[in-house]
């Protein structure tokens, strides 16, 4: 099996988790190098990496580059895709610098891995709340087309990244000890709190997170006529974003037909037995690849309604599983 050259930018929690990914998932690998702004060495699960501070030259001889997703005009993707790209690399990134572009493939492999054939050197990997949602909605789509999405998320602290999980865990402390709260990742406190944003606001006074769930399920999906609206909530959990999501189809569905449609979905885990308080929880799907649906249930008012609840752990599949996937992809679409 022919192996590849692989390069890390980034070593945060999102950074660590492609690694882990890449060992776990036995990616044909030759070599990895891993890049931060500067040199260290890092242990990931026992095994130790040297951290190479991060020049335009490090992507020399480089078959793909992973990016762990810092955005921005100062962002490492910004800053530094364009000369790997330049090296002969393919860049995979986890920001949201060039997912809406058009010259750029947004990729959740289980729906639509053929879009990577498309890339001029860079495809994006979605949004953590997009990947999981699109996944659950894309079994649903091949039965009836989805008119209307109304999704409201409960995420994870370590979806902002190790500081903000750091803050939850001191913060809990100091709120146990009597203390004042220390803010500094957040806005406002998350210890025994939600925060209703999650982003800055921007249109008709959605947050840019409530977008990105617009804009890249659109783009995921090829159908810019279904109609998403989204309320996007900071929760004190560490790990494993949940989400409520209310689904309109053009016919109405059965739930023996959604429920068999989701089964058969690769990536999808059907957690759904009311009668032995069966249903998915974010706790349960740290630490696993698998997206979790459950509450399957139609409106009782409009019959092309139902209603889903989804769990999925952030840092995998909603980041670092979905790039290496992608990277899958690319080798068995024959690109190198």
């Amino acid at each position: 099996m022919k192996q590849y050259n692989i390069a890390v930018v980034g070593v945060g929690a999102v950074g660590k988790e492609i690694l882990k990914t890449l060992k776990t998932r036995n990616f044909p690998v030759a070599s990895i190098k891993v890049l931060a702004r500067s040199a260290r060495e890092i242990d990931v699960d026992g095994q130790s990496y040297m951290v190479e501070e991060i020049s335009p030259e490090s992507f020399k001889g480089i078959d793909i580059a992973l990016f762990a997703g810092t955005e921005g005009e100062k962002g490492a993707s910004v800053t530094y895709a364009p000369s790997a790209v330049k090296e002969g690399a393919v860049v995979i990134d986890n920001g949201a610098d060039f997912r809406l572009k058009d010259d750029v493939p947004l990729v959740v492999p289980e729906v639509n891995a053929a879009d990577v054939k498309n890339n001029k050197g860079i495809i994006s990997n979605p949004n953590c709340s997009t990947i999981q949602m699109v996944l659950a909605l894309h079994p649903i789509y091949k039965l009836s087309r989805i008119k209307r999405v109304i999704a409201n998320t409960y995420q994870a602290a370590s979806g902002a990244g190790q500081s903000a999980s750091d803050e939850l865990y001191n913060q809990t402390a100091e709120f146990l000890d009597g203390k004042d709260l220390t803010i500094k990742a957040f806005s406002k406190r998350i210890a025994f709190n939600v925060i209703p944003q999650i982003g800055s606001f921007g249109e008709l006074d959605y947050t840019t997170e409530e977008w990105k769930m617009v804009y890249e399920t659109h783009k995921i999906l090829h159908d810019d006529n279904i109609k998403i609206s989204a309320t996007t909530v900071r929760v004190p959990v560490k790990t494993g974003h949940s989400e409520s999501i209310y689904i309109e189809t053009e016919k109405p569905l059965l739930v023996d037909e959604v429920r068999t449609a989701l089964n058969a979905q690769s990536g999808i885990k059907v957690v759904d037995d009311i009668n032995s308080l069966q249903y998915p929880m974010p706790y349960e799907s740290e630490g696993t690849d698998d997206v979790f649906v459950g509450r399957i249930r139609k409106d009782p008012y409009v019959p092309e309604g139902l209603w889903l609840w989804v769990t999925a752990d952030n840092l995998r599949k909603g980041a670092a599983l979905n790039a290496v996937q992608i990277a899958e992809a690319l080798i068995n679409d024959g690109q190198f």
